[in-house]
């Protein structure tokens, strides 16, 4: 029997479905029920309303959510991003991963099993319409190891039938995110010819899903992902984990219901092995296998009940709950975590508060000097390059801040950036000669909407030498 001090060893000598020889151990989990389970599938419920109705919600006819590469345009919430607002996404990406860090610091690796999308769409999507068509674990077992008869041929087929056409479905809907859902309905719409690259990609899609849901499954978890791996550098022994508690269930052994209890609480019953669906045993200690989905936990209560035993054998607990028998506290490490995640959240709130609804570039041309004018002016010619981050056209008038001038476009008469768009040309700045004082002298541009400032500009004007 494993005890308290030979757990620390035995657990990481193997990974659960890899045996001696290299060869998979194929997982066939006993179908989980109970209290967190239940929860899980309402959660399940809420999650997939989010994910299947997101791209479909609009504001005034714009979709709420889009991510599209091809054409560096993002959607977030109804805002309109572009490459110009890189260095926001890159205080986003800082900011998430820091969370990331922190929630896995303070409840492990809950996020796994509760909220991403490989264990939610495996265990209780593709993992349920397995148990309706081939039956139980047991029953899948069984029907694995017999040999191709019209009965395994009809189950098998049948199952990559709904599997593939659930990835199908589940493409359509990545597409969406990409491309809108409105580019997704003309390509349902019109011939296959004028839509080759993305039927291209809806069938990369689908078989990529197809296999990771048929064949990968839990390896994505424990192989591909390196969530996993990382959580061996986040956690520490203050940090909520699904735990079995060794101090209360060892020394097992069986057990009969009203009998005089001499032992630990465990009854070696293995239901917890059973219902695991990485194939490994919570008793053994935290392993990297563990995705944290706590059906091990709703087995464990159930036996608990069956023989009159207090539950919570295996529940959300830190390895210092267990050992020491003592409350969970917030360490100066979660402390940490959380100051500098704060402060980073709150420089994304300042970015995403303080950025204007278009973004202009003015540019000295290059190659150009500076030309005499009349009126005791000099003047150089300059870039420009407006866009335009709502779904509104804005009209902008360019204006001088800190000199004396006149700002002339050249071919336009006012600046009118359409909806979603980029308005380009050249201008002209006049300067008074009183204002150039050096070679390159520091301009400011004021960008008004409305008669009301929206943004200043900075750049170069090039004078004489003096």
């Amino acid at each position: 029997m494993n005890t308290a001090a030979t757990m620390k060893d035995s657990f990481r000598d193997k990974v659960a479905t890899v045996d001696k020889k290299g060869k998979r151990i194929w997982v066939f989990p006993q179908r989980p029920e109970g209290r967190l389970y239940n929860l899980r599938q309402i959660f399940t419920v809420i999650y997939l309303c989010i994910f299947f109705g997101l791209p479909f919600l609009k504001i005034d006819g714009h979709p709420i959510f889009l991510i599209n590469v091809l054409q560096r345009k993002f959607i977030l919430f109804g805002q309109i991003f572009w490459p110009q607002d890189f260095f926001i996404f890159a205080i986003g990406m800082i900011v998430f991963i820091l969370f990331v860090a922190l929630f896995t610091v303070v409840f492990g690796r809950v996020f796994c099993g509760w909220a991403c999308p490989q264990t939610i769409f495996m265990e209780m999507i593709f993992r349920k319409v397995e148990y309706w068509i081939e039956g139980n674990a047991n029953e899948q077992r069984l029907l694995d190891k017999s040999p191709w008869n019209i009965d395994k041929t009809i189950k098998r087929l049948s199952k990559w039938f709904a599997f593939w056409v659930m990835s199908f479905i589940i493409a359509n809907t990545f597409l969406a995110y990409l491309i809108g859902v409105d580019e997704l309905e003309k390509m349902i719409r019109e011939p296959l010819s004028q839509h080759i690259v993305s039927f291209a990609a809806l069938a990369i899609f689908t078989t990529i899903f197809f296999f990771v849901y048929l064949w990968m499954r839990e390896q994505v978890c424990t192989v591909i992902c390196p969530y996993g791996r990382m959580q061996g550098v986040l956690l520490d022994r203050d940090s909520i984990i699904v735990a079995y508690d060794y101090k209360r269930g060892e020394q097992r052994g069986k057990f009969h219901k009203n009998e005089e209890r001499a032992i630990g609480d465990c009854i070696d019953c293995g239901q917890c092995v059973k219902v695991c669906p990485t194939g490994i045993d919570i008793r053994n200690g935290t392993q990297l296998e563990c995705v944290n989905c706590t059906a091990c936990i709703d087995a464990c209560n159930r036996m608990m009940d069956a023989v009159n035993l207090p539950q919570g054998l295996i529940r959300f607990a830190s390895e210092n709950n267990i050992a020491e028998k003592r409350p969970w506290r917030f360490t100066w490490r979660m402390k940490a975590y959380t100051v500098v995640m704060v402060l980073l959240l709150g420089v994304l709130v300042w970015l995403l508060a303080s950025r204007t609804d278009v973004g202009v570039t003015i540019l000295r041309t290059p190659g150009q000097l500076y030309q005499e004018q009349p009126n005791n002016q000099m003047s150089n010619l300059y870039n420009y390059k407006l866009l335009n981050k709502t779904f509104k056209d804005k009209v902008v008038e360019l204006k001088p801040e800190n000199f004396k001038g006149v700002i002339k476009l050249v071919g336009e008469t006012q600046l009118t950036v359409p909806k979603d768009g980029i308005v380009a040309g050249s201008m002209f700045v006049y300067v008074d000669n009183d204002n150039v004082k050096e070679r390159k002298t520091k301009l400011k541009i004021g960008v008004y909407e409305d008669g009301k400032r929206i943004s200043t500009i900075t750049t170069s004007f090039l004078g004489p030498f003096k």
